[in-house]
């Protein structure tokens, strides 16, 4: 666990979560004429390395997508992870703004994306640290294939998610088309992000990205609805 004073940390904050989404502006402005956003991706393969992917994993049909909703709160039982999700957008630089080091247990969607729950890929960030304790996705490598994310909505449905896979996209050989892209444009997908590897004290930065991808599997709907 790293320690040091509030300055570095804070530093650590705001680069280590964005350096992954710094090409999402361009992206965007790439495929926004082409396909519109999140066009189409085939599964991620390649040198990116999966942290965990059991054998035999049994994973449930997908559910057909839903209503737009905007996000409220993100949990993930078998981490422990439940926290607030405000939207974000972009920055001066192209990436996702994060939300501020002051609020390091609070997730970051972007809001001129896709809705969890609506066909497509919506997109959430967070801090994986910060100077002196963990923050909201510090646990996120430890996910696997089968486990659920469960998003509640601001029309007061939940949207459960079950994760298939868990990737670690190296800085140097990072593809935001198979992380922002959906695997199924058919499907409403998700994905988590945050930092992995280690932390370069000369970049600034971590040398890779954790990405939980999962699909919607299941809904709930507000009681008297």
């Amino acid at each position: 666990m790293p320690s040091g004073s509030r300055p570095a940390g804070t530093g650590r904050l705001v680069t280590g979560v964005t350096w992954a989404v710094l090409l999402l502006g361009l992206w965007l402005w790439g495929h926004e004429a082409a396909e519109g956003f999140g066009g189409a991706s085939g599964p991620t393969t390649g040198d990116m390395a999966a942290v965990g992917r059991p054998l035999r994993v049994e994973l449930p049909p997908a559910h057909d997508p839903i209503a737009a909703a905007e996000p409220r709160r993100v949990e993930v039982p078998s981490l422990g992870i439940a926290a607030p999700v405000v939207g974000r957008g972009l920055d001066a630089s192209g990436a996702i703004d994060p939300p501020p080091f002051e609020m390091p247990h609070t997730v970051g969607w972007f809001g001129p994306g896709t809705r969890p729950g609506a066909a497509g890929a919506a997109l959430l960030v967070g801090h994986v640290d910060t100077d002196a304790r963990p923050a909201v996705f510090y646990g996120l490598s430890a996910a696997r294939p089968g486990e659920k994310v469960r998003i509640t909505r601001s029309d007061g449905s939940v949207a459960e998610f079950t994760i298939d896979d868990v990737q670690v996209h190296p800085r140097d050989d990072f593809d935001p088309s198979k992380v922002y892209g959906p695997r199924d444009p058919r499907r409403a997908e998700l994905r988590l992000i945050t930092c992995g590897g280690t932390f370069d004290r000369a970049a600034g930065t971590y040398t890779a990205n954790v990405v939980v991808s999962a699909y919607l599997t299941a809904t709930e709907t507000p009681e008297g609805s």
